[in-house]
């Protein structure tokens, strides 16, 4: 039985080239759908065992002759390129620098972000691990200030609306249906910062996407994993950096989507899906000198306390 997504109900098709096939089994022992297997030295395609092909492509991609070949759930040949050599790939201390010098950016230069910009960053964001094969993952783009700000203009009209939860009436009738952590969040959080948008909005600035000429929203079907827009948002922030631009990472619009029938048919968002994250970019007005470590809340080794 075929795994479904939003997109697709069948099983791939898997064609091995016997004539190439070296018969080495390392394609049945990566394929996890589960139709590939060996028989003695020879590659069997079973659509009817497990799920089938799933499309993942890992069969591809490490059969030494190139003797696979797959096609559907949104995968073919034209999709399968050349391993780039060692060189090209950043090493860990490349990596490591470009991550350190990512900062949140909100104040941004006039310039607006070039469509090959934004091609490049969604490309490389497409390169995003999913929970299951193909990517249910949709991007909204929002390439130019006036779209960006169309957007900030429902997603904050929306916002408004939901004021009286936090009113003194409103908080007695939502106490029931609420965690303590989650009003907590209301009151602490969701409350102030709406305050404080009204108030920059009163005063002409943008304190909801800061006047980025950039925003991309990261949503997905209800049958993708939930993580998979935060994912492929992160996989975006980090392609930007390479390339010189600033991006801050905003979950409020995903929140605020999630709850409004309203703005998800607007938008073409799935009526059941999770909340997705939006991600501004644009260049930074302002030059940072230094970095900044992080550390995590915890890091912990499974069973060390315990030890004797």
């Amino acid at each position: 039985m075929a795994l479904k997504t939003a997109r697709f109900n069948e099983a791939a098709k898997v064609e091995v080239d016997q004539a190439l096939c070296t018969g080495c089994g390392t394609c049945a022992k990566v394929c996890r759908g589960a139709p590939l297997s060996m028989e003695g030295k020879q590659v069997k395609v079973d659509q009817t065992h497990g799920w089938g092909c799933i499309g993942c492509g890992q069969c591809v991609t490490v059969c030494p002759v190139g003797a696979i070949h797959v096609t559907g759930r949104d995968l073919g040949p034209a999709d399968v390129l050349p391993m780039p050599p060692p060189e090209s790939r950043a090493d860990y201390a490349s990596l490591n620098n470009l991550l350190l010098t990512r900062r949140s950016v909100r104040d941004f230069a006039a310039r607006d972000v070039e469509p090959e910009m934004v091609r490049r960053i969604v490309e490389a964001a497409s390169t995003a691990p999913m929970g299951l094969p193909p990517s249910d993952v949709r991007v909204l783009v929002f390439d130019g200030r006036e779209k960006v700000r169309a957007f900030r203009d429902d997603l904050f009209a929306e916002l408004k609306g939901w004021k009286w939860m936090y009113s003194g009436v409103g908080s007695l009738l939502m106490r029931p249906f609420l965690s303590k952590e989650l009003r907590e969040v209301m009151q602490g959080f969701v409350r102030p910062v709406t305050e404080a948008y009204e108030e920059k909005e009163r005063e002409g600035v943008d304190w909801f996407f800061y006047g980025a000429p950039l925003a991309l929203y990261f949503h997905a079907s209800a049958y993708a994993d939930p993580a998979d827009p935060v994912v492929a948002a992160t996989y975006a922030m980090i392609a930007a950096q390479s390339l010189g631009l600033g991006s801050t990472m905003l979950g409020f619009p995903g929140i605020i989507l999630k709850r409004s029938k309203a703005l998800k048919k607007k938008y073409g968002v799935d009526a059941n899906a999770e909340a997705g994250l939006a991600v501004i970019f644009g260049y930074p007005a302002v030059r940072y000198h230094r970095v900044l470590r992080r550390r995590f809340g915890e890091v912990r080794r499974w069973g060390e306390e315990n030890a004797a």
